[in-house]
């Protein structure tokens, strides 16, 4: 019986280029660059790095404000401004504020908000690439701003204290149970209040900058008093 030979035809190589062929430029090209969804992605990621770091900026003269201010108590700096904001009234036998609430802290706190925010202005706004994250034309803001918002964001805390005294509670510490957590976040934030109620005339108070900087003063706040505390410039870690 004889054998039939099959005729197989040849691979025709010139219709499949080889790997190095010019010709599947295009196609890797396609390939590397990553879908719409995805650049999406990422510049939605972008832009919100961008305005975490515009909204940590903004706050930035209230971290030179806590230096001055912290400072100033580890030395004895301006004691003759460590007088009482309440001039020793009580009310139902308690002091108003307490004696933790001086004069010399709405006064320094306004002096290193206003330095720090003058040198964002005058000087940092001038480099591109800071100029680039802020959340507004800093120029075009009031020099005395800083100071301003500096001065009304230590004021906020009055409120705070004043809640805890009529409650018994001493300065430097806080309340148990319940209300342990409410005075905790009362204790971050209210300072970030007074701080915004002068900026938002200037810096449109959105839902994601304000957002933003309650989570950035509630995480950084507390590492700062422990830090402050730890340097003996506060009294107490709290």
């Amino acid at each position: 019986m004889g054998i039939r030979l099959r005729h197989v035809a040849s691979p025709n190589w010139a219709a499949h280029p080889s790997p190095g062929d010019h010709s599947l430029e295009p196609l890797r090209s396609a390939a590397s660059q990553p879908s719409p969804r995805t650049r999406g992605r990422w510049e939605r990621i972008a832009l919100l790095a961008l305005e975490l770091a515009g909204t940590a900026y903004l706050l930035l003269p209230l971290l030179g404000a806590a230096l001055l201010h912290g400072v100033c108590i580890k030395y004895g700096w301006l004691a003759f401004l460590a007088r009482p904001i309440d001039g020793g009234r009580t009310l139902r036998g308690r002091p108003l504020f307490g004696h933790s609430k001086t004069w010399r802290g709405p006064i320094l706190v306004a002096i290193g908000a206003g330095a720090v925010f003058a040198l964002q202005q005058r000087v940092l706004h001038s480099i591109d690439a800071i100029a680039a994250i802020e959340l507004v034309n800093y120029a075009s803001l009031p020099l005395w701003l800083g100071a301003a918002a500096g001065a009304v964001a230590e004021l906020a805390e009055l409120p705070n204290s004043f809640t805890k005294r009529q409650l018994g509670i001493a300065p430097g510490h806080t309340a148990s149970g319940a209300l342990s957590i409410l005075f905790y976040l009362w204790d971050q934030l209210d300072l970030l209040t007074g701080w915004w109620l002068v900026c938002a005339a200037f810096v449109p108070p959105t839902p994601l900058p304000v957002a933003m900087s309650a989570l950035l003063v509630a995480g950084i706040h507390p590492l700062i008093t422990v830090f402050g505390y730890l340097l003996g410039m506060r009294a107490t870690a709290r």
